[in-house]
């Protein structure tokens, strides 16, 4: 099967498109973890232990692992998640040239998805979009306020903006090799909506719900392709609940529990 066929069938077993971010920042993980042999990876555990039910999918993002004892913790993050039945996002906005590409897209042995920066063209995404099995979301229009730097400009020769257009190609590509998402930020949901009415078959992860403050009605109508696949990420409004608390691992999961339940409300 692919990802988003795994993803579909995840989705309605969970009842969920709650995307689980898990970004173990060092500074901030719990005392009753930091004495552990792989912090990020003990962190990590009880996460998804609080949290899997309420779980489409899990998203580590890469950043957050880029040291030896930090690749180890990620791969044990992978195992213990895939064994709950959770599939994993990688957070890694990958995309390079030749060989160098095809080195980032070996992560694809482990992972089930990863996302991807289109800046450097298809040949860049190529050794990512020929893994037919797994699901490859293109940066779109993204949450934070820089974004409008370069993904807002107009590109007259298209009569459409620079983040139309890589929808379009996005869905050209998934045309030919049938495993495209886009990344499309719940912090701009008139962008949301225009880029759904032109890419109306795209799964979508949405992310900025959480901590940003995302329009979390938008990011269901919109987020979601006529299948009802789609995702919607929170990180740090799950993993930090409850950072100042004993029962930190609890109330990350009450928080996965409540986004849940909440964007259920639209669905």
């Amino acid at each position: 099967m692919s990802f988003f066929e795994d993803l579909a069938a995840r989705i309605e077993a969970a009842d969920s498109v709650v995307s689980v971010g898990l970004d173990p920042d060092l500074d901030r993980l719990p005392e009753s973890v930091q004495d552990a042999d792989l912090p990020r990876w003990a962190f990590n555990r009880r996460v998804i232990d609080a949290t899997h039910e309420h779980a489409a999918v899990f998203k580590p993002n890469a950043a957050f692992y880029e040291d030896a004892d930090g690749w180890r913790a990620l791969r044990e993050t992978v195992a213990y998640a895939h064994g709950k039945g959770v599939p994993v996002l990688l957070d890694a906005k990958r995309a390079d040239i030749g060989n160098t590409a095809r080195q980032y897209a070996e992560i694809l042995e482990y992972v089930d998805a990863i996302t991807v920066n289109p800046y450097l063209g298809e040949d860049a995404l190529q050794p990512f979009l020929s893994q037919s099995e797994a699901g490859v979301f293109v940066l779109c229009r993204t949450s934070n306020p820089g974004g409008m730097d370069f993904q807002h400009l107009e590109l007259a020769a298209y009569d459409r903006r620079l983040y139309e257009h890589v929808a379009e190609r996005a869905a050209d590509w998934n045309d030919e090799y049938g495993n495209v998402g886009l990344v499309v930020g719940a912090t701009a949901p008139d962008e949301l909506e225009a880029i759904r009415e032109r890419v109306p078959e795209l799964p979508f992860l949405v992310p900025g719900v959480g901590a940003q403050g995302g329009d979390a009605e938008a990011a269901v109508e919109y987020g979601l392709n006529d299948d009802g696949v789609g995702l919607v990420n929170s990180t740090r409004g799950i993993i930090f609940a409850g950072e100042h608390s004993p029962e930190w691992a609890a109330a990350a999961g009450d928080a996965a529990r409540t986004l849940r339940e909440r964007l259920n409300q639209y669905r």
